[in-house]
């Protein structure tokens, strides 16, 4: 089995030790608190425990390490797995910057390892079967996708909402559309925490013509995680908040000009929701990364996906802070 190491065992690393635990071989489990570190080392006794990276990197024995420490760190704490010439996941964003994507990915090119983003959605079935409808011709042209991410939740003093939020719903919307925008645009305010954006709004252009957008935002009386397909001929939702109608496909689109007025008449037919798996997002991303790891899929395209992403989201950024 792979032998694999987590780094960073607080907000998200449990979940990702509990799968790599069933999945893998959990060899080590790194952290610089000392309690995280007494605790997981009760629960997962076969695993060793300590504070030192250096200490798994020089042991040959490791395949991988999973980095699910906070974000300023990951670009560093990556760069030196991958020069350890071990295979990487690396929770989102891997980077802040896309000079500092583009280095770990031309990295693990050159040390033919694996880099991978944690982009969770991207596993998560509901999106897959969006991805699945808009590849096969269902929808029609895609014209536009728009994403709702909000809630009266966690409010954060080290990241925005676009960093904390709006990661998700960029990775997804890069995925289903396959381009790179030529236009990002974001507009926020700071309305609880000097400097951090909780509310953002995000508008994309495409190459091809289509757009999105992304309404982001810790103030809200909703909770939502929703996303639109907008075609000629369907349209679709994904609504993550849903327990069994995760997606819902609508018969809906222009038809044709009335002879009077100019206004347009609309086609309204079946709404269908088509069964989608209730298999844990999680488990599917860790299970794709052993895969990468076993030579399996494309090791270069889920670095490449990944820098997309980041060049998007500095764009976004730029435009925030402008």
């Amino acid at each position: 089995m792979t032998r694999v190491a987590v780094a960073g065992l607080g907000y998200w690393g449990p979940n990702l030790v509990r799968n790599f635990d069933d999945l893998a071989d959990l060899a080590w489990l790194v952290d610089l608190d000392p309690e995280l570190r007494e605790r997981f080392a009760a629960r997962y006794p076969n695993a060793q425990v300590t504070d030192d990276l250096d200490v798994v990197l020089a042991d040959d024995s490791v395949d991988a390490v999973v980095v699910a420490t906070p974000v300023p760190t990951h670009h560093a704490l990556a760069k030196r797995v991958l020069e350890a010439g071990k295979h990487v996941l690396v929770e989102k964003p891997p980077a802040m910057h896309a000079a500092e994507m583009d280095e770990l990915v031309s990295l693990a090119a050159e040390r033919d390892c694996v880099l991978m983003p944690g982009h969770l959605l991207l596993y998560h079935p509901g999106v897959l079967k969006l991805k699945q409808l808009i590849d096969a011709g269902e929808l029609g042209e895609v014209l536009c996708v728009y994403g709702n991410r909000q809630n009266l939740g966690i409010v954060r003093t080290n990241e925005n909402a676009l960093w904390s939020l709006g990661v998700h719903d960029l990775s997804v919307i890069l995925y289903l559309l396959d381009e790179d925008p030529e236009v990002a645009v974001a507009q926020g305010r700071d309305f609880l925490t000097p400097g951090v954006e909780d509310v953002v709004f995000c508008y994309l252009r495409f190459p091809s013509g289509k757009i999105a957008h992304m309404h982001l935002s810790w103030l809200d009386p909703h909770k939502m995680r929703k996303m639109t397909v907008v075609g000629r001929e369907k349209m679709v939702v994904f609504d993550d908040m849903e327990l069994e109608r995760k997606v819902t496909i609508y018969e809906k689109s222009p038809w044709k000009r009335a002879e009077t007025y100019g206004e347009w008449q609309t086609r309204s037919g079946d709404i269908s929701i088509p069964k989608i798996s209730t298999a844990e997002p999680l488990r599917l991303e860790c299970t794709y990364f052993l895969e990468l790891v076993a030579g399996q899929h494309d090791r270069g395209k889920v670095a490449r996906d990944g820098a997309r992403v980041v060049r998007a989201l500095e764009m976004l950024t730029n435009s925030l802070h402008a």
